[in-house]
């Protein structure tokens, strides 16, 4: 059987607590990417967390959690050891 690691990419990343603090208070400290998502109402803001549409269906992301944006600019949530054991800052 032939082995394969995983090709390394750079994602764009946000801390949903940051999130939702720009999102209530600073909007302009809010993504782009992540308020572009907000206009196509494929994000919606709830007081402690974020719900995000995928393929997969809509997903609850926490506090704690991060929001990425995939290299096709899909956007899913990861739990935070996922995160450090999978992503280093660039």
């Amino acid at each position: 059987m032939a082995r394969f690691r995983k090709r390394p990419v750079e994602i764009d990343a946000v801390r949903v607590a940051d999130a939702l603090k720009a999102a209530s208070s600073a909007w302009s400290e809010l993504p782009p990417w992540l308020a572009e998502a907000y206009e196509n109402c494929t994000v919606i803001f709830l007081n402690d967390a974020v719900l995000i549409k995928t393929l997969e269906g809509e997903m609850r992301a926490e506090k704690g959690d991060w929001i990425i944006r995939g290299v096709q600019g899909e956007l899913y949530p990861i739990k935070p050891e996922i995160f450090a054991e999978t992503y280093e800052a660039v």
